[in-house]
């Protein structure tokens, strides 16, 4: 497989690995992983694992469920969604917090609005050394243009340590500065069920 070509999941729960973008390097954490694939009916499941010294990592307080911007600003999953060939995609935002939130692009960082249909499901956990956040997704509030049978991810993590640093960490990183939003970084395909 080339640099370029994008990973193929299949439908059942595929393990993927964040690497680190080059300009950002962080010492408490020693890796940053997600488990990819399909809830029943047709729901997407990302899982997503950092470990590391998790005394290092500032993870937000608990909070109640709910939509919240700037998330991405501290600790924060992230998935970004398109079908192949659609120019527009979805930012979905996962913080440890509980709190979420969804966004819409009409092309690469053009045309924001909030999604409000959107409520994934969270489920939020710690053991020694570990952080889980379990997303559950429904699909169809999400404006994605045509439906195709297979559905294209670009997944990343923001780690923010005890001194406010922050870690870049994605699937694929495009040259120069961190961008998750990048056309390359959408490294992934996720193939069926339908997911119209």
């Amino acid at each position: 497989m080339s640099r370029n070509e994008p990973l193929i999941c299949s439908q059942t729960m595929d393990l993927v690995r964040l690497r680190c973008h080059p300009t950002t390097p962080v010492h408490c954490v020693r890796g940053v992983t997600v488990r990819v694939g399909w809830h029943e009916d047709g729901m997407l499941m990302l899982i997503f694992v950092l470990d590391g010294d998790l005394t290092s990592v500032r993870i937000p307080a608990p909070r109640p469920p709910g939509r919240a911007d700037g998330l991405w600003q501290h600790t924060c999953f992230e998935a970004f969604l398109r079908y192949p060939g659609e120019p527009e995609y979805c930012e979905l935002n996962f913080a440890p917090s509980g709190q979420w939130a969804a966004y819409r692009f009409q092309r690469y960082r053009e045309g924001m609005s909030p999604v409000p249909e959107v409520q994934p499901r969270l489920t939020v956990g710690r053991t020694e050394g570990r952080l889980h956040l379990e997303a559950v997704v429904h699909l169809q509030g999400l404006p994605l243009g045509q439906p195709h049978s297979r559905l294209q991810l670009a997944l990343a993590a923001v780690v923010e340590d005890v001194y406010g640093h922050l870690s870049y960490w994605a699937l694929r990183h495009p040259p120069g500065r961190p961008d998750f939003h990048h056309p390359a970084a959408f490294a992934l395909e996720l193939v069926g069920p339908d997911v119209s």
